[in-house]
């Protein structure tokens, strides 16, 4: 070996050396990315799988943030996270309970940095609203015919039925719940009406077969009436207008006392709440045909728990 060649080789040795000991100086002094995954927080399950965002950031005071990666470390179920690559992303598929994720950011010289967040998730608060009112001033018994006006406020019964004195006569009533503590924003669930045969019953077929419900078709409906009206000036002939929209069909029964639990009137409730004008109830026969009837106790009735009753579920 010539000393050309020995002074190539240990100058090529030295620019080597030199060269390691940089990139080694360089590793150990760069500076680890700073990951903020975002401020832990509650939400409200609004489906039966929600969903929500997560949104971090990253910062490196010696480079760039070039990656980051989103992963779930403990919850529930498994979520799914839609663009785990992503700064932000969305992340599906949550049920109640509380998640942890993590966040991870990379830098230029593939150093990393970590940060997790907490997401709890909880169901929606429902609130129920109960009315089973004694004595309700909203709440009348409506009987005649084109000749013969009536009205019964604070009778003992109300019913839908058509039967005969002489003349035919149909009988009708309306009520109406206070459905005011109820926020117009709010999301009906479900609503439920009751209704209780009067096991005495003043009209319809008695005394000799004591019924509250007779006849071959008495079929009967529960609408939305649509009109203002007051109990002590309801009369058959100036009665309150009702629709049929989102009305109830109650079958024929040939039960001589069957009380109505739990009738779905969600639809009717939805539409007596919010924007709209909360004018109650009126209930008759779908077919207003002679003997024919469906009689219930009213809110005057003398037993409490057989007044009418209204369930609604609601969350704001």
């Amino acid at each position: 070996m010539n000393v050309r060649t020995s002074s190539l080789i240990i100058l090529s040795l030295s620019i080597l050396l030199l060269f390691t000991n940089c990139t080694k100086e360089e590793i150990i002094n760069n500076k680890i990315p700073i990951a903020e995954a975002g401020e832990s927080r509650i939400i409200e399950l609004q489906e039966s799988e929600g969903s929500a965002t997560l949104t971090g950031t990253g910062a490196d005071a010696d480079g760039n943030v070039v990656a980051y990666l989103w992963s779930q470390i403990s919850g529930p179920n498994a979520s799914e996270i839609v663009n785990e690559g992503a700064a932000s992303t969305e992340v599906r598929k949550l049920i109640t309970g509380i998640y942890t994720y993590q966040l991870m950011v990379i830098d230029n010289d593939g150093a990393t940095g970590v940060d997790t967040v907490s997401l709890t998730v909880k169901g929606p608060v429902f609130l129920t609203l109960i009315q089973q009112p004694s004595n309700n001033p909203d709440e009348v018994h409506i009987w005649g015919n084109s000749s013969l006006n009536g009205s019964g406020p604070g009778q003992p019964e109300i019913g839908a039925v058509s039967w005969t004195d002489g003349s035919t006569i149909g009988m009708r009533a309306a009520f109406k719940f206070d459905l005011s503590s109820i926020p117009s924003t709010a999301t009906i669930t479900s609503a439920k009406l009751s209704l209780y045969s009067n096991p005495t019953p003043i009209n319809g077929h008695h005394p000799d077969d004591l019924r509250a419900n007779s006849g071959s078709n008495n079929a009967m409906l529960i609408q939305r009436i649509t009109t203002s009206w007051t109990a002590g000036t309801v009369t058959w002939n100036d009665q309150p207008a009702s629709t049929t929209s989102h009305q109830v069909i109650i079958p024929h029964t040939s039960a001589a006392f069957l009380d109505l639990i739990d009738i779905d009137v969600t639809e009717l409730i939805k539409d007596m709440t919010g924007t709209n004008i909360n004018n109650g109830f009126i209930i008759r026969l779908q077919n207003e045909v002679v003997y024919n009837s469906r009689v219930f106790c009213s809110s005057f009735y003398t037993t409490a728990e057989k007044h009418p009753k209204l369930i609604v579920t609601y969350k704001n």
